[in-house]
């Protein structure tokens, strides 16, 4: 019989061959969007340092993004961080709805609440670089957000015929070694059988035998 271990052990295999690529475009996704997320800390560190509550609620969304893409390649590892990272990334895609709205949409009074000591040319400039990132990684998280729930889905789908599969390989299995237990202890009946008649037959010779030996005496 097989060991279980070494059947899961092959269906893992078998469903990293089969999402292989999906896989890869994913994890190139991931780290784009870690380098996105990790670029984005720089203006609001360079606008004010420790920031204000705007400038700090802009590393939290950075933050976010860049821990949803750290799970992202854990959840491609092991499968089982997919609702941790899904959570993520809707929190993230929040954040940075609202990051966009407010630096493209009030951009004066994003510069005022984020209260930078800079040249105001170069908080401006500084600003824009941030929504432009901020924009970039809500594109890239939105098609990881895409990729990902269809890479699970089809994931799921696969490993459950797989397992559909395995089932009914293990059923025809045990009804053969059934069909062979059976024949096996019918082939047992037969020879028993044969032997009792083999018995008998000897039994019935020599009491034959005893009877025309004592007819003669």
């Amino acid at each position: 019989m097989s060991n279980p271990t070494h059947q899961s052990e092959m269906t893992s295999s078998k469903l990293r061959s089969s999402f292989s690529f999906p896989n890869l475009l994913l994890s190139c996704f991931n780290f784009t969007l870690f380098i996105l997320s990790a670029a984005s800390l720089a203006p609001i560190v360079l606008l004010r340092m420790p920031p204000a509550s705007l400038g700090l609620a802009f590393l939290i969304v950075s933050c976010i993004s860049l821990l949803s893409s750290l799970v992202g390649f854990c959840s491609q590892l092991t499968r089982f961080c997919f609702i941790t990272h899904i959570s993520l990334l809707l929190a993230s895609l929040i954040g940075q709805i609202l990051s966009i709205l407010a630096l493209f949409t009030r951009e004066k009074s994003s510069l005022s609440m984020l209260k930078t000591r800079r040249d105001p040319k170069e908080a401006k400039l500084l600003v824009r670089v941030e929504c432009g990132i901020f924009m970039a990684m809500l594109l890239i998280q939105l098609l990881v957000l895409v990729l990902s729930c269809t890479v699970h889905t089809c994931w799921v789908r696969e490993y459950e015929g797989l397992e559909a599969e395995r089932e009914a390989t293990a059923k025809k299995r045990s009804r053969r070694i059934a069909r062979v237990q059976e024949e096996s202890m019918a082939n047992a009946a037969k020879i028993a059988e044969i032997k009792a008649k083999e018995f008998d037959e000897k039994m019935k010779s020599k009491y034959c035998q005893w009877v025309k030996t004592d007819f003669e005496g």
